[in-house]
């Protein structure tokens, strides 16, 4: 704004006789709000653009009243404790002080996703005992595969519930859970509202084991790769099949970077490292795998039409704590923190929980002393606050594809991608 004293020491009642200096000072006057009055209208329509290019920026926070997700040993509240095979302390030491049927030493991801909205911790759908589905469920199990695993545990290492199986409880859970709500009694109040379903996050992180399957089945990772499509399409058909039956925002994890593992690296000790001392060949076959199911997001956004899909780089997320573990606080990020034997501080002799005799003496396999400095739990599996540091880099959506943070999940982006 101009000075009030410079218009204030105009004579300007008598404009017949304006004085040389007034007339300039008038003509100053007139020439600023002149531009004042264009910036402003410059600002309302970069502001209209900007809302127009990018209408996230305009719309509020979703409000995800239930979560539902699918998935493996990743995001598994106990579904496979509950169902086959549960882990022993030290799991859940951390936080739940107890085995809890996660096979970290506390929180996953999914747990920070849930708390993030304000919602309980999801209970297993195979889980029988203490449940409460009133915010969702989780179908996801340990060891499960997309496809169908090679082998079923006991007898082999993979869960029987593979994606499709997944994807069928899902379809069963939600007519009966309706069915209960409308029966009334004591359980009615622990079963999701019919209106959550479609307002729900529906959450995935699965497809690790498929690629671990071709590896210890002595595929080549030529091999591996070339089975890959069959794995995204089967992966692509399920997400299909649960927006037919309602959802609507799916927040995708891609998988992470395999080759960094102990259990890989115990295992596979002729391999070719990299700089940070992981599988490269492996993370390689992980990176394709990637690849193919961003592509795969890509489409589904076409053949979906009425779907938020948020594709989610899990995998350069946890190749930062392999590739500088020191900037985020974290110690040899390549040892698990509970196992047995060797430069990975694992054995596919005895795992985390178990004893082994050593000299005639039965020895607990334990966890290390610092576990909140440590990367990997178990040789398989990430530690709490390793889940903790990936959940608050994924959440902001720099990570994410469109760069939507979780709390935007809900939301269509029209940008294209």
């Amino acid at each position: 704004m101009l000075p009030f004293y410079v218009i204030n020491s105009c004579p300007y009642p008598r404009f017949l006789h304006i004085s040389p200096m007034c007339f300039t000072q008038v003509m100053f006057l007139m020439e600023f709000l002149t531009i004042t009055k264009f910036y402003l209208c410059f600002l309302v329509i970069l502001s209209i653009a900007t809302t127009i290019l990018n209408p996230v920026s305009a719309t509020k926070p979703c409000n995800f009243p239930a979560i539902f997700n699918l998935g493996d040993s990743n995001s598994d509240t106990g579904g496979l404790a509950a169902s086959l095979l549960a882990p022993t302390p030290p799991y859940g030491e951390t936080y739940f002080h107890r085995p809890s049927g996660r096979f970290s030493d506390g929180r996953l991801i999914i747990d920070f996703i849930a708390q993030s909205f304000g919602l309980s911790y999801l209970s297993a759908y195979l889980d029988s005992l203490g449940t409460n589905f009133s915010h969702g469920a989780n179908f996801a199990t340990s060891a499960s595969t997309i496809r169908p695993p090679p082998s079923i545990i006991p007898q082999g290492g993979y869960s029987p519930f593979y994606l499709d199986v997944q994807y069928t409880q899902f379809k069963d859970f939600k007519p009966r859970t309706q069915f209960i709500r409308h029966q009334g009694g004591i359980f009615a109040s622990l079963m999701p509202k019919e209106e959550y379903f479609p307002k729900a996050l529906y959450t995935f992180d699965i497809g690790q084991n498929d690629l671990g399957a071709g590896f210890f089945g002595n595929m080549t990772t030529q091999q591996v790769n070339a089975s890959v499509p069959d794995i995204v399409n089967s992966f692509s058909a399920n997400v299909k099949n649960i927006y037919n039956l309602g959802a609507r925002s799916f927040w995708i994890h891609n998988t992470g970077p395999i080759g960094c593992l102990p259990y890989i690296l115990a295992n596979f000790l002729s391999v070719e490292r990299d700089e940070y001392g992981c599988a490269k060949p492996y993370n390689e076959v992980a990176k394709y795998f990637n690849q193919k199911l961003k592509q795969a997001v890509v489409q589904l956004r076409k053949d979906l039409p009425q779907s938020a899909i948020t594709y989610v780089d899990i995998y350069s997320v946890k190749y930062s704590l392999f590739s500088n573990p020191k900037k985020y606080g974290f110690e040899q990020p390549l040892v698990a923190c509970c196992g047995y034997g060797g430069e990975y501080n694992y054995s596919s002799i005895v795992g985390c929980g178990g004893t082994i005799e050593i000299n005639g003496s039965n020895v607990f396999v334990g966890s290390c002393d610092r576990p909140s400095i440590r990367v990997n739990w178990d040789g398989v599996h990430y530690t709490e606050t390793a889940n903790k540091f990936i959940f608050d880099k994924i959440s902001t959506g720099a990570f994410s594809d469109p760069p939507l943070p979780l709390n935007m999940a809900c939301h269509r982006n029209s940008t294209k991608i």
